[in-house]
C-alpha cells in the first residue's frame, strides 16, 4: 500500500492570523477498536477551530486519524487525546473535536472536548435585522 497511517500532523502558515475565523472538518470515517471486546467502534468527528499562527494540513489529517483503527480505545480517552495532539501541534486560539459514535450495544455516545488559549475570548456575534 503506497499511503500508511501515521501519528505526524504536518501543519502550514495561518493565511490570515490577524483575524479570528473558524475552520470546520467533518471526518465522516474514524474507526478504533473496543479496549474490552475488540471489536469496531465507528464515528463521526467534527473538528473546529479558530487557528493561531498554524493550520493543519488535511492529508496528514485523514493519516493520522487512519492511524487509531487498529487500536484499542474508551471513546472518552480517543476524544481527548485527538484533540491533546491537535492542539500541541496547532496552538490554536480555540479548539473543539465533537465525537459522535455509532450505537454500541442499544447506546450512542458523543464526547465532546474543547481547549481554549488563555486569554481569548470569541468575538460578540453580530445579529442583523
Amino acid at each position: 500500500m503506497p499511503t500508511q497511517p501515521s501519528k505526524t500532523l504536518e501543519t502550514f502558515d495561518n493565511p490570515r492570523p490577524g483575524r479570528d475565523y473558524t475552520i470546520r472538518i467533518r471526518i465522516p470515517e474514524f474507526t478504533c477498536l473496543c479496549p474490552r471486546t475488540g471489536q469496531p467502534d465507528f464515528a463521526e468527528l467534527l473538528l473546529e477551530y479558530v487557528p493561531e499562527a498554524r493550520c493543519v494540513e488535511l492529508k496528514s489529517l485523514k493519516l493520522y486519524i487512519w492511524s487509531f483503527r487498529e487500536e484499542g480505545h474508551f471513546h472518552e480517552d480517543v476524544t481527548n487525546r485527538i484533540l491533546d495532539d491537535l492542539v500541541g501541534a496547532l496552538a490554536p486560539r480555540f479548539m473543539r473535536l465533537t465525537a459522535e459514535f455509532n450505537v454500541r450495544g442499544g447506546l450512542y455516545t458523543t464526547v465532546i472536548a474543547e481547549h481554549r488559549a488563555p486569554g481569548w475570548a470569541p468575538p460578540q456575534p453580530v445579529h442583523l435585522p
